[in-house]
């Protein structure tokens, strides 16, 4: 059960918005940001991305109506007749980011290795006691079934698997939240089918303001050159297509892999890293090597990262801040402070941290150690 801290905080943030969305019977909510038209401004401003156009949901007010209609990251259009009472999530990230929106208790069924996930033990611990419907390589269709969930939501990496959860009569939206738009298309289509837009509102107001005002933090700085390493190996790399790519930009940095056309982790080789000559390293949250054995490595004794002990890991204390959950924007505060720890500092990092999972999640961070 989440704490009355999560709960009061929210009722503060809504108290200041000033914006109303719906999404109306009949018409389609497409996958949109339905943040105030400002902030939307400020955050496609931040991410360097254009703006979704203003979904349906953005026109009266904040009340769904159904059925609607939304538009997954497949390109389906796909149709709630009637307000969701439960759900399954197949994705770790939908999973993260429904509790933000306060649908967690909602959830009758959960992605693999739950149990593991801190996030989860610190802010909806029931989470980890509710029944596995597998991964993205090994999903249950029968056990997701047998949940009579009103909707499911799966990664698109799960595509070639919806047909036949539509056989079994499940609703199915499938989610790719691999840059800044497309998490805040995810907010907003998952918020829309729920019938919480309000708090879909709540939660791209409060990332984009953040990401807005790193930016501005941040105008006029150079930009230095990161290469992040992988979760496997330092020889594997976040290409242009990935959301570590735009946490990168978002910290006043530049991708190194930049040419790399992989749309998942690429494999690379020590002569390359030497070529991009990294200006810092940043090692994924969940790497299974670390800083020293980089630093101590003799086949980068020649990079400029190495010699100049630029060689930092993102933190995985909650949850790993590399990866396009909700509090993903803490990892662009968290390598902005590596890089330019004259503008950003550890302190104006620990702030932000506390207060985003104190409002969105009901705990602070000091209870995670």
């Amino acid at each position: 059960m989440k704490k009355n801290l999560k709960q009061l905080s929210a009722l503060l943030l809504a108290l200041s918005l000033s914006v109303s969305v719906t999404a109306c019977g009949g018409n389609t909510a497409t996958t949109a940001t339905t943040t105030a038209e400002t902030t939307a401004g400020a955050a496609t401003e931040a991410a360097s991305e254009s703006a979704p156009e203003t979904s349906a949901a953005a026109e009266a007010n904040l009340t769904v109506e159904y059925p609607v209609t939304v538009t997954d990251h497949l390109g389906r259009e796909v149709t709630i007749e009637k307000q969701p009472e439960s759900f399954v999530s197949g994705y770790y990230i939908s999973t993260s980011l429904m509790i933000a929106l306060d649908l967690d208790e909602q959830l009758v069924g959960v992605e693999a290795k739950a149990d593991k996930r801190k996030i989860y033990k610190l802010s909806a611990p029931e989470l980890t006691e509710l029944p596995s419907v597998g991964t993205a390589k090994e999903f249950d269709l029968e056990g997701c079934a047998a949940l009579k969930p009103d909707l499911v939501i799966v990664p698109t990496k799960l595509k070639d698997s919806i047909p036949a959860m539509e056989e079994l009569g499940l609703t199915v939206i499938a989610v790719n939240p691999e840059d800044q738009t497309k998490l805040f298309e995810t907010i907003d289509m998952i918020s829309t089918a729920a019938n919480v837009v309000e708090k879909g509102q709540k939660l791209e107001s409060w990332i984009s303001d953040s990401l807005s005002g790193l930016k501005d933090s941040l105008d006029g700085a150079e930009t230095p050159s990161v290469y992040l390493a992988g979760n496997s190996a330092l020889l594997q790399t976040a290409g242009p297509e990935m959301y570590q790519s735009t946490l990168i930009e978002n910290a006043g940095g530049v991708n190194a892999a930049s040419d790399i056309t992989d749309t998942y982790w690429a494999d690379t080789s020590y002569e390359q890293i030497l070529s991009w000559n990294p200006d810092y390293i940043i090692l994924a949250a969940d790497a299974d090597y670390d800083v020293d054995s980089v630093l101590k490595d003799s086949a980068l004794a020649d990079c400029t990262a190495v010699k100049e002990g630029h060689v930092a890991q993102i933190p995985s204390d909650i949850e790993a801040l590399d990866s396009p959950v909700p509090a993903s924007f803490l990892g662009s505060y968290y390598v902005a402070s590596i890089l330019h720890p004259e503008v950003v500092t550890e302190e104006d990092f620990a702030a932000a941290e506390k207060d985003f999972y104190e409002t969105f999640y009901g705990f602070t961070p000091e209870s995670a150690d």
